[in-house]
C-alpha cells in the first residue's frame, strides 16, 4: 500500500496545468497534494464518519471515537459494542457499520489490491454494509491512490465546478466535462476540494 505522495501525483500536475479551468488554482498550491496513510480501515471509518456531516462535525466525532478506543484497528473496534461506539457521536447505524466490518476485516483487508481494476476494487468495498458509491470512492482517493477517480456524488466536488463554471448546473453534465480531467480526475478532485476549504481534505 502505497503511502505518501502517490507516484503519478507529479505527471497529474503537469497534465492538469495545461487545463484552461485548473490551471490557475493548481499554480496556488506548488508544494501540496494528496497525501495517502495506506492503512485501509482507518481511511474506511473517517469516511463512514465524514457521510453527510460537516467536516469540524466529524473531526470531533473522530477525537472522541480516538479517545475511547486508542488507534482505530479492527481489533480495537470491537473491543466495543455499538452504543459504546455510537456514544461518540455517530448515529447507531454508522456504529454499526463501522463494528461490521471490523468483525469481518480479514475478508475486507485481505485482498489482492494491485490486481483489481477500478470497477473490480468499487466492487468488492461495497459489498459490505453501509460502504455506499461516495464512500467507496474516497476510499479508492485517500487510501488506494487510484488515480482516474470523480465521485459525483460528492456534493463539495459539483460545487467546486459549478464555483468555476457557473453554466453548469446538473450533477449528468459536471461528470461528463469532468472527463475532460481523465486520466488523472483524483487530482483534479484534490485540487477542486481546495478551492472550497482552508486546508486539504483528507481521510
Amino acid at each position: 500500500m502505497e503511502k505518501g505522495r502517490p507516484h503519478w501525483w507529479d505527471d497529474a500536475v503537469s497534465f492538469l496545468s495545461n487545463d484552461e479551468v485548473l490551471s490557475s488554482v493548481i499554480s496556488q498550491y506548488p508544494n501540496e497534494g494528496l497525501e495517502g496513510r495506506g492503512d485501509i480501515f482507518y481511511t474506511f471509518t473517517r469516511s463512514i464518519i465524514g457521510q453527510q456531516i460537516s467536516v469540524i462535525a466529524a473531526d470531533a466525532i473522530w477525537a472522541r471515537l480516538v479517545g475511547k478506543v486508542g488507534d482505530i484497528t479492527p481489533e480495537n473496534i470491537v473491543k466495543y459494542t455499538q452504543d459504546e461506539i455510537a456514544s461518540c457521536g455517530l448515529t447507531r447505524p454508522k456504529a454499526s457499520y463501522i463494528l461490521g466490518v471490523a468483525n469481518q476485516s480479514d475478508d475486507f483487508l485481505n485482498q489482492n489490491w494491485g490486481d483489481l481494476s477500478d470497477n473490480e476494487l468499487h466492487s468488492h468495498l461495497t459489498k459490505f454494509r453501509g460502504i455506499g458509491p461516495w464512500t467507496a470512492e474516497m476510499m479508492m482517493i485517500f487510501v488506494f491512490m487510484r488515480p482516474d477517480i470523480f465521485s459525483p456524488g460528492d456534493v463539495g466536488l459539483l460545487n467546486a465546478v459549478r464555483k468555476l463554471i457557473p453554466n453548469l448546473q446538473e450533477k449528468d453534465e459536471i461528470t461528463k466535462f469532468a472527463e475532460r480531467w481523465a486520466p488523472y480526475r483524483t487530482a483534479a478532485s484534490w485540487f477542486l476540494w481546495r478551492t472550497l476549504d482552508p486546508v486539504p481534505v483528507e481521510y
